[in-house]
């Protein structure tokens, strides 16, 4: 062995460490700062006026794609542009952000903690996805199904140009629904599985997914792998968040057995291996039927019904659907908050 090796400590080199048998957390993870970083995103979420390393991510899949896809053809270079792209952008985001953590820590270290607490509320979603919703349901208690449709339009990426109010406000439920695992839930497991570095680059799976994960015929190949990362890392938070939705549902609505059935019965039934668990939790919970036909693009996608329509759509459901989404979130952090102080 050389002497530089014996001069390494690899234990340094691994960003965790183990609390218990399977389990790790990150070395650097407390509980003042897990809690800051979900006060910080509550307070302020994502103000337009500030960067943010979604819309470099954005950027950067931008770039990629105009540089790679518009000057290949074949499917089999699509799939290695896109497999490319898939890993390359994720581990470019945890390395760039454990090196500025890394550096921040070096500078002084109350200076590292508030590093390590901005750049992971970056990655939660909880007060825009609030935002957001309650400005749909204040245009249609105003009586606006235009400006309702264009709000509605900033959550989701079908076509909202000819919605009914009850189009839109199950819009709105299916978008609180799945974004409450993809927003909130699952950065908050890679948060404390691994620090932002780890959160980060789940959000830049997350972007990928959204932005070349489709099936039409200039994505299917090149976002290929992309799709599939995305399913893989939201598997154990798409199912978590259905039980979280679940135990919401039972403390504000009573529904909560309700909820966990529907999301047994129905959630397969989703296109997506993920999505489908928190919506027919919600639907559940609500006791509404979610899914059916949206159109994208002009073309209609037709998609298997999720719950039972005991109650219609109404405005009103939107506050309630944010009210298990919060609730939700309250006991994803106390439960890692137990975790983590333990």
């Amino acid at each position: 062995m050389s002497d530089l090796s014996c001069r390494i400590d690899w234990k340094q080199l691994c960003p965790f460490r183990f609390k218990n048998p399977g389990l790790t957390v990150a070395d650097d993870l407390t509980g003042f700062k897990f809690l800051a970083v979900c006060a910080l995103d509550l307070m302020i979420g994502d103000p337009r006026w500030l960067p943010h390393p979604v819309r470099l991510m954005g950027f950067i899949i931008h770039a990629y794609e105009r540089l790679t896809l518009e000057r290949i053809s074949s499917p089999w270079t699509k799939r290695t542009a896109g497999f490319v792209l898939a890993v390359g952008l994720p581990l470019g985001c945890f390395f760039v952000t454990q090196g500025i953590l890394e550096w921040a820590e070096l500078v002084h270290e109350q200076f590292g903690t508030v590093i390590w607490v901005v750049l992971g509320s970056t990655t939660l979603a909880g007060r825009d996805l609030w935002v957001h919703a309650m400005r749909v349901h204040r245009a249609l208690r105003m009586g606006s199904l235009v400006s309702a449709r264009v709000e509605i339009g900033r959550l989701v990426g079908r076509d909202t140009a000819d919605l009914s109010e009850e189009g839109i406000v199950r819009a709105t439920v299916e978008s609180v629904s799945e974004n409450t695992s993809d927003g909130i839930v699952a950065p908050i497991i890679y948060l404390a599985l691994g620090g932002p570095a780890c959160a980060m680059a789940y959000k830049a799976i997350s972007t990928l997914d959204s932005m070349v994960g489709y099936r039409t015929d200039r994505y299917r190949d090149f976002g290929w792998a992309s799709a599939r990362a995305d399913d893989l890392v939201n598997w154990v938070p798409a199912r978590l968040t259905a039980v979280a939705m679940s135990v919401a549902a039972a403390i504000r609505l009573g529904s909560g057995v309700s909820a966990w059935q529907i999301c047994r019965r129905d959630a397969w039934r989703h296109p997506s291996p993920n999505s489908g668990w928190p919506e027919a939790a919600m639907a559940g919970a609500l006791g509404v039927q979610l899914g059916g036909g949206n159109m994208y693009g002009g073309v209609l996608e037709v998609r298997a019904r999720l719950g039972d329509p005991i109650t219609s759509c109404s405005m009103a459901l939107i506050p309630v659907a944010l009210q298990v989404m919060g609730i939700a979130y309250g006991i994803l952090v106390m439960g890692i908050m137990a975790w983590v102080m333990w």
